[in-house]
């Protein structure tokens, strides 16, 4: 089960994490679109290798495992990469990507530990994933590949969209943050 094609997807987009770091600080004049289409291209992998698992029956705990590990990495890495580059001229305060990188992470490492400690109590179906983090990672991972592509389509400021997109994202992540803490809350504050 662990090299079936869910799982290949997944290991892909892992794998994809350090050639977009390479090609977004490659000096190539085509560098900063290609990081952004692969980017682009391994967020398609986390929807694709779900539905394969559930379609072909092929789900594993292997694949349970490294899905969520591979989504969380290449957001957080397209995060750090994206704060470390000067935006194309006049497209953000640098303020507003440093808030959005310190929301969106620090949501996933609080999230993380909340389903881990739920999990431990044997009440980790009161956080699985909803259907607002499902639209939430929708528009990070729209925005990030933006933002990484960098530049402009047909005019189109595809960077400053990214930002909007990613803004809003970083929205959705309190938001669903709040339902997951609120759905926790009565076994949080239970007594032992």
């Amino acid at each position: 089960m662990a090299w079936n094609l869910p799982n290949i997807l997944t290991w892909l987009r892992i794998l994809a994490v350090p050639l977009v770091v390479v090609l977004f600080y490659s000096p190539y004049h085509w560098a900063d679109p290609a990081a952004g289409l692969l980017f682009a291209a391994a967020s398609i992998t986390d929807s694709l290798d779900g539905y394969l698992a559930r379609r072909m029956n092929l789900t594993s705990r292997l694949g349970a495992f490294l899905d969520p590990v591979a989504d969380k990495l290449i957001v957080a890495v397209a995060l750090v990469l994206l704060v470390s580059k000067a935006p194309p001229a006049g497209s953000d305060p640098r303020y507003i990507i440093v808030l959005a990188a310190c929301v969106i992470i620090g949501r996933e490492i609080a999230i993380s530990a909340l389903r881990e400690w739920m999990a431990e109590l044997g009440e980790r179906t009161r956080v699985a994933v909803s259907s607002l983090g499902k639209y939430k990672t929708i528009l990070q991972m729209v925005g990030l590949a933006m933002m990484l592509y960098r530049w402009d389509i047909l005019g189109l400021p595809i960077y400053r969209i990214g930002l909007y997109l990613t803004v809003l994202a970083a929205g959705l992540t309190l938001w669903s943050m709040v339902a997951y803490l609120r759905a926790a809350w009565p076994v949080l504050t239970a007594r032992e």
